[in-house]
């Protein structure tokens, strides 16, 4: 998470991811484990220690939350997916190759995506 511990927006989306998880079937402590690390707002050097800290731990996958945090992740394995849910620019920041084809092993999902604005302007 690319985010402290305290944020309580951050809390809630752990909170609904989890819920979601559990209602495909996917139960902690029985099919499922959590290992989350927080981190303060924009200390990379800590996202990297988290990020080998994870890698190490040989999960099938890894969410990543934010850019920072998911280019941490990025830079410790090329073989684990990754998933990530809040990156603004996923091909401008090198995460993945295109939209229709990441290529490597970053996925995800993207907080807005860029052609939306000329749609919103056309709204207006």
């Amino acid at each position: 998470m690319g985010f402290p511990e305290t944020d309580s927006e951050a809390q809630a989306n752990i909170a609904g991811f989890r819920e979601g998880l559990q209602k495909l079937g996917w139960m902690e402590g029985r099919n499922i484990r959590f290992d989350t690390r927080w981190t303060s707002a924009g200390n990379v050097e800590e996202m990297q220690r988290f990020a080998k800290e994870l890698v190490a731990l040989k999960p099938d996958l890894i969410l990543g939350h934010t850019t920072t945090a998911t280019t941490a992740l990025r830079q410790q394995t090329r073989t684990i997916p990754v998933i990530f849910a809040f990156v603004s620019d996923p091909v401008g920041s090198g995460l993945v190759a295109s939209f229709p084809h990441p290529g490597g092993n970053i996925t995800g999902f993207m907080v807005m995506e860029p052609t939306m604005a000329g749609k919103w302007l056309e709204l207006l």
